[in-house]
């Protein structure tokens, strides 16, 4: 009921086609396989392969797609598992639905999402996580335009919106983009989101 409930929504947003749907996930990366989407929404809870195993798999394919975690606070616990494999973005089931088709529109376009009540939830345990100390030097490291690149990044942005912003070509933007990740040594833009997120070096830039 979910699943197509979920269709009906995307597609009545605007130009989103929904390729497959997927009971489990075994057969989420045999979709993915089959149809090579753009965007994957994964419930974590999944029969069979689990979507945390599932997520995982689908890192391992060769051009994997951007990939978005369905959640409920009972499960938030999961969040940090499904960052580690690569998730691009983090929604609540109970979201408005406009958020959910602009989310899977901005991770079409290269965005992350970010679904602020997970992130003031689960801040205070992500910044034990990580070396804030060093994380800071890394974001220190950064050019004046790449910490600008981040800031917007870290609130979810897509390069189309940065280049608008920061008056600069997608293709410039996207070449920004895999300069800040390869020098923080962040797998995707969730994990550089949330280094930012857990240092204040970023305070001070103006991100216009």
């Amino acid at each position: 009921m979910l699943r197509r409930g979920l269709r009906v929504l995307l597609e009545s947003g605007g130009p989103i086609r929904v390729v497959a749907e997927a009971a489990d996930g075994d057969r989420l990366v045999s979709a993915v396989r089959a149809h090579r989407p753009d965007v994957a929404l994964v419930d974590v809870q999944m029969p069979g392969k689990d979507g945390l195993t599932a997520l995982r798999d689908l890192r391992a394919l060769g051009q994997p797609p951007a990939t978005a975690v369905l959640t409920t606070f009972d499960l938030d616990e999961y969040v940090a598992d499904a960052l580690r494999y690569g998730a691009n973005g983090f929604l609540l089931k109970d979201a408005e639905p406009a958020v959910l088709v602009r989310a899977v529109q901005d991770l079409a376009a290269g965005g992350a999402v970010l679904d602020p009540r997970i992130t003031a939830r689960l801040l205070p345990r992500l910044r034990s996580m990580g070396d804030t100390t060093r994380e800071a030097r890394l974001v220190r490291s950064l050019s004046a335009r790449e910490q600008q690149v981040l800031r917007l990044l870290a609130v979810g942005r897509s390069n189309a919106d940065i280049g608008v912003r920061l008056g600069l070509t997608e293709a410039t933007v996207k070449s920004y983009v895999s300069t800040v990740l390869s020098k923080l040594g962040a797998q995707n833009r969730v994990q550089a989101a949330l280094m930012a997120q857990r240092v204040s070096d970023l305070d001070d830039v103006d991100p216009r």
